[in-house]
């Protein structure tokens, strides 16, 4: 049996931009790598007229926005005078959530930078509540810019198919 490449390229390309997408919100897979090497096999796929500067441009974001998700929980939380607790806990809440089910995909990274503070110091409420906002904000700005990359990323795919 013989796989044709450019099928099999552009299948692999919509898969890997789906899972991609995915990965905008799990945070065992980086959402936009993943995306991006879907665009990768789209560019080998005789279907899609991706030029290889697209592929420097949109790589080049790809790793910036990665290192943003990665920075903007600690920034925000620092900003917010909290501390490494507060953004672990924020990470730790995320990767429950999935196992509490959808609604809590929001109440539990919160939830977590909570706690992750006060069992850093239980001492002030207050601050820690400040903190597990800045630790909250800092994810929910991580991952906003995820879901605006990946999302350009498939629309530049869709884009750039021939018929």
């Amino acid at each position: 049996m013989h796989i044709d490449p450019t099928i099999f390229f552009a299948v692999l390309a919509g898969l890997l931009l789906l899972i991609g997408l995915i990965g905008t919100v799990l945070p065992v897979l980086p959402g936009p790598p993943i995306a991006w090497a879907g665009l990768l096999a789209a560019h080998f796929s005789a279907y899609s007229g991706l030029e290889v500067w697209i592929l420097v441009v949109t790589g080049i974001v790809a790793a910036l926005v990665t290192v943003m998700d990665n920075v903007f929980p600690s920034l925000m939380t620092k900003k917010a005078g909290g501390s490494k607790a507060a953004t672990w806990g924020c990470t730790i809440g995320l990767i429950v959530s999935f196992f509490l089910g959808p609604i809590f995909i929001l109440i539990a990274p919160f939830v977590g930078a909570l706690i992750g503070e006060l069992l850093h110091d239980s001492s002030d409420t207050k601050k820690a509540l400040k903190a597990a906002f800045g630790a909250f904000t800092g994810f929910l700005l991580g991952t906003g810019i995820k879901i605006i990359t990946v999302m350009c990323f498939i629309w530049i795919f869709i884009w750039s198919v021939r018929s």
